[in-house]
């Protein structure tokens, strides 16, 4: 009975036939096929704009996007300044996005398995581990964000005294404690299955866009104003310290915010398996994505900009801010809705896809479920609040460093499917571990050679900036790719994997 629903379910999601049953057998118990990872039968694609659009607001109203601004400001930016690079970025990475949507939506593939096409039905592992790793620290950094929000809850409620820090975490006990509980809290999520996911998607959106807005309003009502930070020149005109740099550090800056979303880019099929079009999933993240990313940075900003005035000194952590209310209802109520909302921002942006690229290592062995067991746990040990503590370093080596291994990957996927195959895509083959994209044992040398020299130009620039090497021993000119890490990688890599199918076209 099983056999056969798995194979009805291959039959119905591609709109393939198959003229003998014993291939459409053959992947139903391929290693390489389980349900979490098969192709979305059209029954069960019911995303439309709507949908779309309220899934990138819900994962672009977050604490990291509120605070997104505040390292670039940090940087010598003015508020306008910093606010259009966000938007900028945004703009940039939804072009990848939009195009690597197109594979799932048509075919209703899961990231992994769309990768099999470029990088064989066993190399497709490295880009999904990559990505995979990718975002169990970005799960690690929303984790920590809401267990810090339990633990301002309890200090301002209980008036505790905070500890002193651990020497061996950095943290006091208290802090991990909390973090742990909001990790398991996401474990249980986890565990109930994509349903509880998408009931937390549906109620966070309007609480996190109204706790914006409501801060907001009270900001200004509070300061009689939004502050000196919105009238604050940039450091970067004429007069000022840094008069004459913007361009230098506008680019790695860009980068950085092409990288915020650079995972999404690559692991959207995840997602627009569901979508009913392509119309659909093109519009409802063109609206979605953007505006969002910009609006809320934006709030962040304005907010921050006030406690200025307000009590003396700029507060970027929304978390901060929220603990200076009296009125302990208002605390309660604010720091939940901060913890709902991100809990359902980490599990839908950094579960669903590593739990499938995790679950594409053994498909017979590893579920849905336990993919995200195993992306929980890793995030524990990535230690994240030691990520998010320096703004500098968060934009400057996290967001940049693992764009440049993105960045390829991108290319790679794109030139695949619209270059080289022009979006035909033999959905049976995909699961099957002797097929057209088995390649060399598996494996695409052509796609990890091109990953591998895409991603090279960015490794000087990488090493100086986690002091590796010494930037003396760095050509200048090399140095500063790193600035362009994701740009110059999708390129370097779009070309050579060209280049590589039409000398290697079995390779």
């Amino acid at each position: 009975m099983l056999k056969r629903k798995n194979q009805k379910a291959v039959r119905n999601s591609t709109g393939l036939t198959a003229n003998a049953p014993d291939v459409e057998a053959d992947i139903a118990q391929s290693r390489l096929f389980n349900a979490d990872l098969a192709p979305v039968p059209t029954s069960r694609r019911k995303w439309g704009v709507l949908s779309f659009a309220a899934l990138w607001i819900s994962m672009s109203a977050c604490i990291p996007t509120y605070m997104l601004a505040s390292g670039l400001i940090g940087g010598g930016m003015n508020w306008w300044q910093a606010i259009f690079t966000i938007f900028l970025g945004n703009l940039i990475v939804l072009v990848p996005m939009i195009l690597n949507a197109h594979a799932g939506t048509k075919y209703g593939i899961p990231f992994p398995v769309y990768c099999r096409a470029s990088f064989g039905t066993k190399g497709a592992n490295v880009p999904a581990i990559l990505r995979a790793l990718v975002a169990c620290g970005w799960f690690g950094i929303q984790t920590w964000i809401g267990g810090e929000a339990i633990y301002k809850i309890c200090v301002t409620i209980f008036h505790l005294h905070p500890a002193a820090a651990t020497n061996w975490l950095g943290i006091t006990g208290g802090q991990f404690l909390c973090f742990l509980f909001f990790w398991g809290v996401n474990m249980w999520v986890i565990y109930r299955g994509i349903e509880t996911i998408r009931f937390l998607l549906n109620i966070k959106a309007p609480l996190l866009i109204a706790l914006g807005l409501l801060l907001l309003w009270w900001a200004w009502r509070a300061a009689g104003g939004f502050g000196p930070i919105l009238s604050q020149p940039s450091a970067f005109d004429a007069g000022q310290p840094q008069a004459g740099k913007f361009w230098t550090y506008f680019f790695p800056a860009l980068t950085g915010m092409v990288g915020f979303w650079a995972t999404l880019s690559l692991n959207i099929p995840d997602f627009s398996r569901y979508a009913k079009t392509q119309r659909d999933q093109v519009i409802g993240q063109t609206l979605g994505l953007p505006l969002t990313m910009a609006l809320y940075a934006f709030i962040g900003v304005a907010v921050t900009s006030a406690t200025t005035i307000i009590y003396g000194a700029p507060i970027w952590n929304p978390v901060d801010v929220l603990t200076h209310f009296t009125n302990p209802v208002v605390l309660v109520i604010a720091m939940l809705a901060l913890c709902v909302a991100t809990l359902a921002t980490n599990i839908a942006a950094n579960v669903v896809s590593p739990a499938n690229d995790f679950a594409h290592l053994a498909p017979k062995r590893i579920s849905f479920r336990t993919g995200g067991f195993i992306t929980g746990i890793v995030g524990i040990l990535m230690m994240p609040w030691k990520l998010v503590a320096d703004p500098s370093g968060y934009i400057f080596s996290w967001l940049i460093a693992y764009s440049a291994l993105l960045g390829p990957i991108g290319g790679i996927l794109i030139a695949d499917y619209f270059v080289v195959r022009r979006c035909k895509l033999n959905v049976i083959a995909l699961y099957q571990a002797d097929g057209e994209y088995r390649f060399s044992g598996g494996v695409s040398w052509v796609a990890l050679i091109s990953l591998v020299i895409g991603a090279l130009p960015s490794l000087p620039g990488f090493l100086v900036n986690v002091k590796l090497l010494n930037a003396e021993s760095v050509p200048p000119a090399l140095a500063h790719l790193y600035n362009y890490a994701w740009f110059i990688g999708f390129a370097v890599a779009f070309v050579v994997y060209l280049a590589g199918r039409k000398l290697f076209a079995r390779g």
